[in-house]
């Protein structure tokens, strides 16, 4: 599976930096490093929301404080 989290500008202020930290950490935790790959890119283009995050194609609008739930309900569930 393949995740990518927006770091421009727009998503920075939202949270960016915390958002790919505890992606990782996550990651990490599970044991996914594997079946997980993490990247950054720049404006995935839906900057009103939160922080764009990409999960094999899909569009999820993510904060710091909804990482773990997103985490959980997106890649977990199908991993």
């Amino acid at each position: 599976m393949k995740i990518t989290v927006c770091i421009g500008s727009s998503c920075h202020l939202k949270g960016s930096r915390q958002v790919v930290e505890q992606l990782q950490q996550l990651i990490s935790e599970n044991n996914l490093n594997e079946k997980v790959e993490l990247s950054g890119t720049f404006c995935i283009g839906d900057c009103q929301k939160g922080v764009c995050v990409s999960a094999d194609g899909e569009v999820f609008s993510v904060s710091p404080e909804t990482v773990k739930d997103f985490f959980n309900d997106n890649i977990l569930a199908k991993l």
